[in-house]
């Protein structure tokens, strides 16, 4: 998938990425990194995870007045942020279980930690995908929290990852463990589809030594 974005063409309660992790165990520390790039003011959900138990076991959920609400083990914090732009963001939050601290950043600017299910960890029977927030293990989707627009550059790490590498997902010169965007295993389901990058939105990848 390197080059390649998915395009979310317009609001379904089917369209769906299904991603399927290189390495399966519980999480208990991860960084999860990502590009997207949508016209939508009102809720929407790039990325959720499910397990048999926990509806959102890992959820990043974008509403109004500039709020991200990020899920772990069902429980949750929000974050403010700057106000969307129409313009590709890159954003990755990070999460250790150990104390408990999220991390946010997008476009390389950090913002307030925040502590979120301290000592929790999200098992490894799990389902990820792009484009909807799943209301139960891998289904129920509502098409008013769907996500409509483009996504790339999915990496995701068992390890909370230092600002220096952080950098270097920002270039897009460094790939998850956990989930790897240049040999990404997907499925989709419904109305995606798979196009090349444009010129100017690749231009930052020159810059990896």
């Amino acid at each position: 998938m390197e080059g390649k974005v998915f395009i979310f063409p317009k609001e379904t309660n089917t369209a769906h990425v299904l991603l399927r992790p290189s390495v399966t165990k519980p999480l208990q520390n991860f960084t999860l990194c990502m590009r997207y790039y949508t016209e939508l003011t009102r809720t929407h959900t790039p990325l959720s995870m499910s397990t048999a138990t926990m509806d959102n076991a890992l959820a990043l959920i974008f509403k109004p007045s500039n709020i991200l609400t990020f899920y772990i083990n069902n429980d949750f914090v929000n974050i403010r942020t700057d106000a969307e732009s129409l313009n590709w963001r890159h954003m990755c939050v990070t999460w250790d279980s150990s104390s408990g601290i999220v991390q946010l950043w997008v476009n390389g600017k950090v913002y307030p930690r925040k502590v979120l299910m301290k000592g929790s960890s999200i098992i490894s029977e799990n389902i990820i995908l792009l484009g909807q927030e799943q209301d139960s293990f891998g289904g129920r989707f509502d098409v008013a929290q769907s996500f409509a627009g483009e996504i790339s550059d999915v990496n995701m790490w068992d390890v909370v990852l230092t600002p220096e590498d952080l950098q270097k997902s920002l270039l897009g010169c460094l790939h998850g463990n956990f989930i790897n965007w240049k040999s990404l295993l997907y499925e989709i389901k419904g109305e995606v589809l798979v196009q090349s990058k444009l010129s100017l939105f690749s231009a930052p990848y020159k810059t990896c030594s």
